[in-house]
C-alpha cells in the first residue's frame, strides 16, 4: 500500500519574531527600533501576513494527506520523502534554501508579500493552494530549473539552485589551481576571493552583479538552461598565480576543477554557510550542472 502524499510546508522565522527572541517583549523591540527611526509595524503587518498564508495554505491540504512543517534553519536536519509535495511559504530566496535538500519532489511556492517579493519562485497566492496541491500529484506542468553541484574528492557533495561559492571562510586569500577538466594541462595557480559558479535561476543575483560589474560578453543562461556560467573574484597577479582565466561557460557534463593550495577553503551554495564542504590542501573539487534538477510548479 504506496503512502499517502505529505505536504511538506517550509517557513522562516520572521523579523518580527526575531525581534521578539533577541529582546524579550513586544514593547522592548519597539523601542528598539524606534531609537532607530523604525516602526515595529511594519515588521508585525508582514509576520501577520506569513502567519496568515501558512494557516491558509494548511487549510487547503487535503484531509486525506500527510502534513509536515519545516523552518529554513532546520532544512539541513529534515528528512524529505519521495511522496512529500514541497510547498514553501515565503521568499523566493526561500525556494532556494530548499532546493538543495531535495531529489526531484514537485515544489509549490507562495508569495507572501506580493510586490515587496520578485516572485520569481514564489510564483503564486496562497488562494490558489488547493489547486495547485491537486496539480502536484496529477502530473501538472511544472518547470524543470537546472541546478549545480559541487562534488569534492572524499565524496562530499553540495547542491545549489543559484550558484555555488569556492574560496576562504573569511576575508583572506584563496589559493588554488583552476582549470576545466577536459584541459588538465591548462589549470593556472590563482590568488582571489573566491569563484562563484551558477545557473540561470542564480544569473539574476550574486552571478549577474559579477556579470556586471566586468562588462562580461558571456551570455548569461536562462532558468532553465544547461549552461552554467564561472567568475573569478578579484583574481590576483602575481609571480606566481595568474589571471588569465577567471571567466567561462560550462556546457552539457563539463566540469570546472578547483584544486586547494591553502590551509582551508569552503564551498557552500545559495548562501547558506552554515551547511558548507569544508576543502584542506591538496583537495580537488569538480562543479559542473546537477543530475537533478527542481521541479517548480508553473
Amino acid at each position: 500500500m504506496s503512502l499517502a502524499p505529505r505536504a511538506v510546508l517550509v517557513h522562516r522565522t520572521s523579523e518580527y519574531e526575531e525581534l521578539l527572541a533577541r529582546h524579550g517583549t513586544r514593547g522592548q523591540a519597539e523601542f528598539f527600533l524606534a531609537s532607530r527611526g523604525r516602526s515595529i509595524r511594519e515588521a508585525e503587518e508582514r509576520h501577520g501576513r506569513t502567519r496568515r498564508a501558512l494557516a491558509e495554505v494548511a487549510g487547503a491540504v487535503p484531509l486525506q494527506w500527510r502534513q509536515a512543517r519545516v523552518e529554513r534553519a532546520d532544512l539541513d536536519r529534515f528528512l524529505f520523502g519521495p511522496e512529500d509535495v514541497v510547498v514553501v511559504v515565503g521568499q523566493d530566496g526561500l525556494v532556494a534554501n530548499t532546493a538543495k535538500y531535495l531529489d526531484g519532489q514537485p515544489v509549490l511556492g507562495i508569495d507572501t508579500d506580493p510586490g515587496r517579493n520578485p516572485g520569481v519562485l514564489v510564483r503564486h497566492r496562497a488562494a490558489d493552494a488547493a489547486k495547485l496541491l491537486r496539480s502536484a500529484v496529477s502530473g501538472g506542468a511544472a518547470d524543470a530549473l537546472t541546478m549545480v553541484e559541487a562534488v569534492a574528492d572524499d565524496t562530499q557533495r553540495l547542491l545549489a539552485l543559484n550558484e555555488i561559492y569556492l574560496g576562504p571562510p573569511g576575508h583572506q586569500t584563496a589559493r588554488y589551481r583552476i582549470g576545466q577538466d577536459r584541459e588538465r594541462a591548462a589549470a593556472e595557480a590563482q590568488a582571489s576571493s573566491g569563484v562563484l559558479v551558477g545557473t540561470g535561476t542564480g544569473a539574476t543575483g550574486w552571478l549577474r552583479s559579477l556579470w556586471l560589474e566586468r562588462g562580461s560578453a558571456l551570455r548569461l543562461p536562462d532558468p532553465a538552461d544547461h549552461r552554467l556560467v564561472w567568475f573569478v573574484r578579484e583574481a590576483w597577479p602575481s609571480p606566481a598565480t595568474g589571471t588569465s582565466l577567471v571567466e567561462g561557460v560550462l556546457s552539457g557534463d563539463e566540469r570546472l576543477r578547483l584544486t586547494v593550495e591553502s590551509d582551508r577553503l569552503v564551498a557552500f551554495g545559495d548562501g547558506m554557510e552554515a551547511d558548507a564542504l569544508e576543502l584542506t590542501w591538496g583537495q580537488t573539487v569538480r562543479v559542473g550542472r546537477a543530475a537533478t534538477a527542481l521541479r517548480l510548479l508553473g
